[in-house]
């Protein structure tokens, strides 16, 4: 009798159709980690920037109210010595008076050991000259304490800290002007400073940070100008609904692979420790807070012009 055997028609787990199956569902699971990857990474960066731009919000703060504090405490002997030397050049003038009346006196003295001994203090304490020299002394002092009272008031006005994020209405030329004297130093040996400034009305804004704005541009542009002496311009206009303000300089300009990086977080084309890269981040940042524009055009070796367009009233609802 032939026995028959019997095979199982149960297909093997290990078919090739089972281990490509397999092998789509673990690609197709890195491919997952692989993007929730990417996107961990993504938002990782967007809150490292945003703690970047809030430290440097907050250090802007602090310094802001810590130049308002000086500033003020400055401001009081400043006040008193101003109006000391105004008080002086008063009694000076009474006493070059007295001094003139006894000059005339001295003719009738002649022949009297008196007026000997008056003749050689005069020239020994060169009256003459100090007749002359006393009032430029005064004038170029005072003079310098009114220069003092001025950058005093401009450092007050550029580091005004608003904590309540009051809008109000200022006039930007003034907070340019403000600007200017507290970054004089970094320019005044670069640049000549050209003012070509158009009719103005006063815009609805938080002034202390368009001060920002304003110094973060003038700053760069002379760190842009490496020849012996270049110039800065500044144009402003506006027109029925906006204003804007333009700074160009003759520096060195900006290479075109660069320019659509320049508002990037920490993007910088300065040499390592010139810069941080978060200067015009920053800018960007408090134009788009104005619901404003910044653009810049630039030709390597010609010079760079940014131009900040702003809204002569801010809307109620933004």
């Amino acid at each position: 009798m032939n026995t028959i055997a019997s095979f199982s028609t149960v297909p093997d787990r290990h078919t090739p159709e089972t281990a490509a199956s397999g092998a789509d569902t673990a690609e197709h699971r890195v491919q997952e980690l692989l993007r929730a990857n990417e996107e961990l990474k993504q938002l990782n960066a967007k809150l490292s920037d945003a703690q970047d731009k809030l430290m440097q919000s907050e250090k802007m703060a602090s310094i802001g109210q810590l130049a308002a504090g000086v500033a003020h405490e400055i401001n009081n002997p400043i006040g008193f010595i101003f109006s000391n030397f105004g008080t002086l050049e008063r009694y000076l003038a009474d006493l070059f008076e007295m001094l003139a009346a006894y000059e005339e006196a001295e003719s009738a003295l002649a022949g009297n050991p008196v007026a000997a001994r008056l003749k050689e203090l005069r020239e020994k304490i060169e009256l003459d000259y100090l007749k002359e020299d006393i009032p430029t002394l005064m004038a170029e002092s005072k003079d310098g304490i009114t220069r003092v009272r001025n950058i005093v008031q401009n450092l007050k006005d550029f580091s005004r800290v608003d904590t309540s994020q009051k809008w109000v209405l200022a006039d930007l030329h003034h907070g340019i002007d403000s600007t200017l004297n507290i970054v004089n130093n970094e320019i005044k040996y670069k640049a000549d400073v050209v003012k070509e400034y158009g009719q103005l009305p006063d815009i609805e804004c938080l002034p202390s940070e368009l001060n920002q704005v304003f110094m973060n541009l003038l700053v760069n542009a002379a760190h842009a100008i490496r020849a012996d002496r270049g110039t800065i311009t500044i144009r402003t206009g506006a027109n029925d609904t906006q204003v804007w303000v333009e700074v160009q300089d003759t520096g060195e300009g900006i290479a075109k692979e660069n320019l659509g990086r320049i508002f990037d977080p920490f993007f910088t084309t300065k040499p390592v420790g010139k810069g941080t890269g978060l200067g015009l981040s920053l800018s960007y940042g408090i134009v788009k807070k104005h619901l404003g524009s910044i653009d810049v055009t630039s030709e390597p070796g010609e010079g760079t012009c940014f131009r900040v367009t702003l809204p002569i009233q801010h809307p109620a609802e933004a």
